[in-house]
């Protein structure tokens, strides 16, 4: 519990330097970045203190540090230096109204808090003292690096469609996006699936899958796909509207025929 306490505290306090931060330069999704650097801090402090054989956890913490580096990095360059305030950061503003700095440093801190409470598979994995791989640390960094490749051509994908200005305000259908629209949460989550298996082998290491599955509901109903579709219907329009039509919310899979899908639908209702 006290790993646990330091970890979140070292996350808090880098929260609220990064709140600090977001007032010079006007843009509130730093706290994005700041989330993803948070998990190798806490993955850091578990391999520095717990206890358990070095070569399981420091393996963690490379693999959690190049996450955390690729997300924070492709944040930053891509949502906050030289960027706007993103859409959804702007509707805050909107919602809260009044006291809006103590809104968003709380805000802020609630990551910070998360990060302590998602950890879970690093301090499982990082505390356990028995020596050797097993089949659940192959399999769960074999996870971990399809989410992490996966993930990361998703958002080249996305980042090469938007540089261009002739895509502007148009979706994004290229590679991966045309199987899902939203491969980089799908990735993520296989990610996160990957660091809860290499837990497994630790004692009580089950408890790591629910790191997971609390980023599923994350991903799926706060900070990801239900905030990224409204504010996508907001600035595609139809255009937006087709794709949901076309194309899995979530798991990639081949696009529908929608027209096809209609003539179906009108033929069994005859």
């Amino acid at each position: 519990m006290d790993l646990v306490l330091t970890a979140t505290a070292l996350c808090v306090a880098m929260m609220f330097c990064l709140w600090l931060i977001h007032f010079p330069l006007r843009n509130a999704a730093i706290v994005d970045a700041g989330w993803s650097l948070g998990m190798p801090l806490c993955a850091f402090v578990y391999a520095l203190k717990g206890g358990g054989w070095p070569d399981r956890a420091w393996l963690l913490v490379a693999m959690t540090t190049l996450w955390g580096l690729r997300l924070g990095g492709y944040l930053l360059f891509t949502r906050v230096f030289g960027h706007p305030e993103e859409g959804r950061y702007v509707a805050l503003r909107e919602k809260w109204k009044t006291n809006v700095p103590l809104k968003f440093l709380l805000f802020y801190e609630v990551q910070a808090l998360l990060c302590g409470i998602l950890s879970l598979p690093y301090l499982l994995a990082s505390t356990n003292p028995n020596p050797g791989f097993s089949v659940f640390e192959y399999t769960g960094a074999a996870l971990w690096s399809i989410g992490w490749v996966g993930e990361s051509l998703a958002d080249w994908q996305l980042w090469n469609f938007k540089s261009n200005p002739a895509n502007k305000s148009k979706t994004c259908r290229v590679g991966l996006w045309n199987y899902s629209r939203h491969p980089n949460y799908f990735f993520e989550f296989i990610v996160w699936i990957g660091w809860g298996v290499y837990a497994l082998n630790s004692p009580n290491g089950y408890w790591g899958l629910a790191s997971a599955f609390v980023m599923y509901f994350f991903l799926m109903k706060v900070t990801g796909i239900r905030p990224t579709e409204a504010q996508a219907l907001k600035t595609k329009g139809e255009d937006y509207i087709r794709y949901q039509q076309s194309t899995n919310a979530f798991i990639p899979w081949f696009p529908h025929d929608v027209q096809k899908s209609r003539q179906a639908t009108a033929r069994s209702a005859e």
